[in-house]
């Protein structure tokens, strides 16, 4: 039996809420790397590999993680991910040292793997199947605000009052969460709930997806990990500027994922497809034409507005497509785009020593026209009506 309409919309206010903390908490310390490296007293690239590890451990325990608690209650899932959220940050923010971060770090992390794959089938389940995009639309809206305003804002509060106030806000938010949730949501078999099933069933749809979202992922982040040095040297644009650029690449990520959040329902194919091409327009345009800045700026803003929406588009189809159950397919979803981001990051860190941070986004934006092919081979080979498809 369905909760009443108030318990809905309060439990996805709540889940909302959840992926903006825990996406704040994965790259808060990009914004606090020198305050956390004089506090521990440990170089700035030994901070970075808080964000390295905490991307690694999404990636290689999102699908082990899944299986193994595909039986129990999604409630007493998610209250327990929120309860190792507010822990794993209190533990950090009291940390006096860089092993004692390290593995507050990784708690999160293992909690977050488990998290994208649980949130999506529990959100959506709870509204009916025509408006199960928009659902998406809005756990991902609030996802992507972590880097509008979550990050941004953390920085200039730790900068402020320093580096643990705002990791021990995110207990406070997670706190919200988890009350919310263990009040709301009802107890129900995962196998029983209305998404346990992805819509129309299948392997070959679900492979394409699958191949496709992880090649964008290592395209995308084979430049935009080395995004800071391309706006300097290459379009000559003065740091206080690459800041500003920053805003508003995250503003176009926010628009994207909204104005794609509101046409899922309707096209879900397209969808996905029209985000991978204008990603690969971006980064292919950046390459040719960024050392010009007026087209530096414009290409910067049509890859922000299609990197947002190629991971959300790939969880919504995995909502349709899955062969078994959704919240295994949406964990292999989330590892395989983690570990593209991973694998991006060091493919432009190759291309760097090899040649010059513009190949990075030659080699960026070829492998993103690589999803395209994927994509549109899938689609040669009929896997689904648009309608149906996701």
């Amino acid at each position: 039996m369905q909760p009443p309409p108030w318990h809905r919309a309060a439990v996805l206010v709540a889940l909302m809420l959840a992926a903006f903390t825990f996406n704040t908490a994965e790259n808060l310390p990009i914004g606090l790397l020198e305050l956390i490296s004089e506090s521990l007293r440990v170089s700035v690239s030994a901070v970075g590999l808080l964000v390295t590890g905490y991307g690694v451990t999404v990636a290689v325990a999102s699908l082990p993680l899944a299986h193994v608690m595909r039986a129990v209650p999604r409630r007493h899932v998610l209250t327990g991910l929120l309860a190792a959220l507010v822990v794993s940050s209190l533990v950090a923010a009291s940390a006096t040292s860089y092993w004692m971060l390290l593995f507050a770090r990784l708690l999160t992390a293992l909690a977050q793997a488990l998290f994208w794959a649980v949130m999506g089938p529990v959100a959506v389940g709870l509204f009916a199947p025509e408006v199960r995009g928009r659902v998406v639309g809005a756990l991902s809206v609030a996802g992507s605000l972590a880097l509008v305003l979550g990050v941004p804002g953390g920085t200039w509060l730790g900068r402020q009052n320093g580096w643990p106030v705002p990791v021990a806000l995110l207990a406070a938010l997670g706190l919200v969460s988890l009350v919310t949730i263990a009040v709301l949501l009802p107890t129900s078999r995962p196998e029983e709930e209305p998404a346990a099933h992805g819509i129309s069933p299948g392997a070959r749809r679900f492979g394409t997806v699958l191949v496709a979202g992880t090649l964008s992922a290592t395209g995308a982040f084979a430049g935009y990990t080395y995004i800071v040095k391309f706006l300097g040297d290459v379009s000559g644009f003065s740091p206080s500027t690459v800041s500003a650029l920053f805003v508003a690449f995250g503003v176009a990520c926010l628009a994207g994922v909204g104005v794609t959040g509101a046409l899922l329902d309707r096209f879900p194919q397209s969808a996905l497809a029209t985000a991978v091409a204008t990603q690969a327009v971006g980064m292919l345009g950046l390459y040719a034409a960024g050392a010009d800045p007026v087209a530096a700026v414009v290409f910067l803003v049509l890859m922000g507005g299609a990197l947002g929406p190629v991971f959300m588009a790939t969880q919504n189809a995995m909502l349709h497509c899955a062969p078994g159950r959704t919240d295994i397919a949406l964990a292999a979803n989330s590892g395989a785009y983690n570990a593209g981001i991973a694998a991006g990051a060091a493919l432009g860190g190759l291309v760097l020593r090899l040649a010059d941070v513009r190949d990075t986004f030659l080699v960026g934006g070829l492998m993103t026209a690589a999803a395209c092919v994927v994509l549109f081979g899938g689609w040669l080979l009929r896997c689904g009506p648009e309608s149906v498809t996701g």
